[in-house]
């Protein structure tokens, strides 16, 4: 007669991680060394988007000065403004931002305060890449 494993009833699991607020909203945050895959912030991507839209409207001749597209959008001409310093974000920055490879404490409000134009500067000042 063969005698078949017990299989016990209860299984624990442990998983290591922490929660943290990212943009107004609850996010899981592994520990270091714990692969995962990049997840795209819709908040800064958002931004960003609207920036180059922005500054592509102001640009063609469309609306003359940030006061009156400011005032089409709905928004205060002082948000525009802050949203609108993304354009001077480096391209590397902003392929980080939109593959989701920027690094976990960056947000929104983080890069709307200020940084630094120089592109070179960048890296060190906003936020670490995630390799």
């Amino acid at each position: 007669m063969t005698r078949t494993p017990s299989v016990p009833e209860t299984v624990t699991i442990h998983v290591p991680f922490r929660l943290v607020k990212r943009g107004g909203r609850k996010e899981m945050q592994l520990p270091d060394g714990a692969s995962s895959q990049s997840k795209m912030d819709n908040t800064l991507v958002k931004a960003l988007a609207r920036a180059f839209r922005w500054k592509r409207m102001l640009e063609s001749g469309e609306f003359a000065t940030i006061a009156e597209l400011a005032e089409r959008e709905g928004i205060a001409p002082s948000y525009m403004t802050r949203v609108l310093r993304l354009t001077l974000l480096a391209p590397d920055i902003v392929e980080a931002i939109l593959d989701g490879k920027q690094g976990p404490e960056f947000t929104l409000a983080q890069v709307l305060e200020s940084f630094p134009v120089e592109w070179a500067q960048q890296p060190a000042a906003i936020f670490l890449l995630k390799e």
